[in-house]
């Protein structure tokens, strides 16, 4: 689910359509949380599938590390990626605003972190954009993204947070640990496809 102070927008022909921040989001906010409504399409059944509908699948899911394509049920399905992300999926299950993010800003994610199979062309127009990403950036990028998520998650603490009654009794465990203990961090790397 989405945080619930977002809406859908379209952007350009280009680029379709993307989430807009309706009231400002702070820092350290969970932005989504896989709930039970999300569409799990297991392998086996995306290849049940016809090509029209896979590539409806591949369009609006992530793969887990579980090799499941998930498809959000709401708006969630249509945060486009950026370079520069202002939020990102964590090793705890959820994603969380990387900065303060304006009402009226475009929500954005990283798709790196999302175990693409294929390479993908960016229409990201930031600075430092990659231009394409693909199955090695997770590898290649995962310690970065656990740096800048470390300063930004005691955050998590001090703000409200609207989903966090969607948050399982294991996460909510294991963020009380953390906060306990700095040092026992949940890396991203527990999100990569596992072989």
């Amino acid at each position: 689910m989405i945080h619930p102070d977002t809406r859908l927008q379209h952007i350009s022909d280009a680029v379709g359509y993307g989430v807009f921040a309706t009231a400002p989001i702070p820092a350290g906010t969970i932005v989504y949380v896989k709930d039970s409504l999300e569409i799990t399409v297991a392998p086996a059944d995306f290849d049940r599938h016809g090509p029209e509908m896979q590539a409806v699948i591949d369009k609006y899911s992530y793969i887990d590390e579980r090799g499941d394509r998930i498809v959000s049920w709401d708006l969630a399905k249509y945060v486009n990626h950026c370079c520069q992300c202002n939020t990102i999926s964590t090793g705890y299950g959820f994603e969380m605003a990387l900065r303060d993010i304006a009402a009226g800003e475009q929500l954005t994610d990283e798709y790196g972190l999302f175990n693409l199979d294929v390479e993908m062309e960016l229409a990201c127009d930031q600075p430092g954009c990659r231009r394409r990403i693909g199955p090695g950036d997770f590898d290649k990028y995962y310690p970065q993204w656990d740096e800048t998520i470390r300063s930004v998650i005691p955050r998590l603490f001090e703000v409200e947070q609207p989903l966090g009654s969607l948050l399982t009794l294991e996460t909510k465990r294991e963020l009380e640990a953390y906060r306990e203990d700095m040092g026992r961090y949940k890396s991203v790397y527990v999100l990569k496809l596992k072989d």
